[in-house]
């Protein structure tokens, strides 16, 4: 639907590029973009005698087309550090703030889970659950995560410090074992040692 305050583009006679935006009426009121056309806002902050000079009006638009996109970006600053809003490309560097892998191979809505469920990630880093729940978000696959029973233990003293992390892949899907790897290498003891087996469907 247009409106009054709509753009409108002419062509110049005989065809070719369009020209530039011209205003259908005489009004001030912002475009799509936000900075007004004929006289800049920036007038409002200036004593009542400066407010009515057309120049003034017009030049001030030279720094309000300038300075608007930064008045913008600052006042959405909040939104880079929401997983949910933040552009993807600043996904790693969000995580690196808490120490959270954010591996380049993982699909965006799972990066973004995992830093929504960084509180509770930390609060389990370390442990079984912790390990667990790291590895579903980062795979969509429920892992299964197998420890040495104490009477293996009491027979084998060198498992005491190994467990073992099963992932079953359903059929047509694919799991990099170094994906994997960096996954499990990040969020287990140092002191333990893991043994990784994927499985097919």
């Amino acid at each position: 639907m247009t409106t009054p305050t709509a753009l409108a583009r002419t062509a110049p006679p005989g065809g070719g590029p369009l020209g530039p935006p011209t205003p259908l009426s005489g009004g001030n009121e912002p475009p799509p973009y936000g900075v007004p056309i004929n006289r800049s806002t920036y007038l409002e902050h200036l004593p009542g005698i400066y407010q009515e000079s057309d120049f003034l009006g017009r030049f001030l638009l030279i720094f309000e087309n300038i300075l608007s996109p930064l008045d913008r970006t600052a006042g959405s600053l909040s939104n880079f550090f929401d997983a949910s809003l933040t552009p993807q490309d600043f996904l790693p560097w969000l995580g690196s703030w808490i120490g959270l892998v954010i591996d380049g191979r993982m699909p965006e809505e799972n990066r973004r889970e995992l830093l929504r469920a960084a509180p509770e990630l930390f609060r389990w880093r370390g442990t079984r659950r912790g390990l667990r729940q790291f590895l579903f978000l980062s795979t969509g696959i429920e892992p299964e995560i197998i420890e040495p029973s104490l009477s293996e233990i009491a027979s084998n003293p060198s498992r005491a410090f190994r467990f073992t992390v099963r992932m079953r892949v359903p059929a047509g899907m694919s799991l990099p074992r170094a994906y994997v790897e960096t996954i499990v290498e990040a969020e287990k003891p140092a002191f333990a040692g893991c043994t990784i087996e994927i499985l097919g469907a």
